[in-house]
């Protein structure tokens, strides 16, 4: 009886850290800019939001524990030098050309109420210094704001859910139909970029995996497997609730946020359901929570830089200075651009590293051997469609 408690107790554990590398705050804008979008409609909106912001990212962290969390070997299918060649792409798209600057961006939006003369390069330099002084001795400060922001985000972010269900008013209805609607949530979903997360945050999840299954025994590789799919489930229920949740929150508001910039629906919507008070609270707990999601990856990209890239010929200091000196001129495009520039690379990618997933799941289970056909074929198929 104990041991099955104890292994239900790690499976949630495991589900838990599976939804903490996930749910970022900047992930939160595009639930919020679909509800925004859809209106009554919202149901079919949130369907197509579901599929690529919680079931792909969820395939890709089932895709690479039968991976062992290698992501090298997992893109070595493809080829080695096509291989690193993508893997170093998804690090710059989840690092300093994309998910950084971003959250730099949001935080940005999130504290503007309360900053109004402040701009968003000065704000961008600030944020960039704070990322440098915690990451260039990888102070332990950034595990301390992850335990007391976790919880309070989480916390104030559920409250402004239950709050705008309680108290919101009706939906109006949309002018788009239903399968413009769904489509807008499907392309929305790669803009969280989980997916690409979900390859490099694996190992994490196997870590806390092993600690209690013994994997050197091939008899237990089965058993992982069965975990890994139960705590998925977990985690994608738990991110699933918060997207669905601030979806129809958003739909609810959305008449009183007609001109409102996506980056800028956290804070407005805060203010609107718990007043200018606990708006502020929301709106410094995101800001923070963006700021530690920022130097989390900025860690990860400047590693990246300092061991592979340049094989220690660069210094990691000097790594992290290009890193964020990166960062700092992409944040300056603010949100919207940002999105805007990320747009088409993800659209045009997103498909082929679903197959990608896919197939290595087949030849992992059953053997099956063909990757570079089906990857090109869909990565051609997603270049027509787009430029059509």
């Amino acid at each position: 009886m104990s041991s099955q408690l104890s292994q239900k107790s790690h499976t949630l554990t495991t589900g838990l850290a599976m939804f903490s590398m996930l749910f970022g705050a900047g992930n939160i804008v595009f639930a919020l800019a679909i509800g925004q979008y859809a209106q009554d409609k919202n149901l079919y909106a949130i369907i197509g939001l579901l599929i690529t912001a919680v079931g792909v990212p969820f395939l890709g962290l089932v895709a690479m524990t039968l991976f062992n969390g290698d992501y090298r070997s997992f893109f070595d299918r493809i080829g080695k030098v096509p291989g690193f060649f993508v893997a170093s792409i998804i690090l710059g798209l989840i690092g300093p050309f994309g998910a950084i600057p971003r959250c730099l961006a949001l935080s940005y939006a999130t504290s503007k109420p309360y900053l109004p003369e402040m701009s968003l390069p000065f704000f961008s330099v600030l944020a960039c210094l704070f990322i440098f002084v915690l990451t260039y001795k990888r102070t332990s400060i950034l595990n301390l704001l992850g335990y007391f922001l976790t919880p309070l985000k989480l916390g104030s972010l559920l409250f402004i859910i239950v709050n705008g269900f309680l108290f919101s008013p009706e939906i109006p209805a949309a002018a788009h139909d239903e399968l413009a609607v769904f489509i807008k949530g499907l392309t929305d979903g790669y803009q969280t970029m989980d997916l690409l997360g979900a390859f490099f945050f694996c190992s994490v999840v196997l870590d806390c995996l092993r600690k209690n299954i013994d994997v050197s025994n091939p008899a237990n590789y089965k058993r992982m497997i069965v975990v890994t799919l139960k705590a998925s489930c977990i985690g994608a229920a738990l991110l699933a609730t918060i997207y669905i949740g601030f979806s129809y929150v958003a739909a609810a508001y959305s008449s009183s946020l007609m001109d409102v910039q996506p980056e800028e629906l956290i804070s407005n919507i805060a203010i609107q359901v718990l007043g200018p008070y606990a708006g502020l609270i929301v709106s410094f707990t995101v800001t923070m929570a963006c700021l530690t999601t920022a130097v989390a990856l900025t860690t990860v990209f400047a590693e990246f830089i300092h061991k592979d890239l340049t094989k220690a010929k660069l210094s990691y200091p000097l790594a992290l200075l290009a890193t964020l000196a990166i960062t700092f001129a992409i944040s300056t495009l603010n949100f919207t651009g940002i999105v805007a520039l990320l747009e088409p690379i993800l659209v045009l990618c997103y498909p082929a590293l679903i197959v990608l997933c896919l197939v290595n799941i087949l030849f992992k289970l059953y053997q099956f051997k063909p990757v570079k056909v089906p990857v090109m074929l869909m990565f051609g198929a997603s270049v027509i469609a787009y430029f059509i």
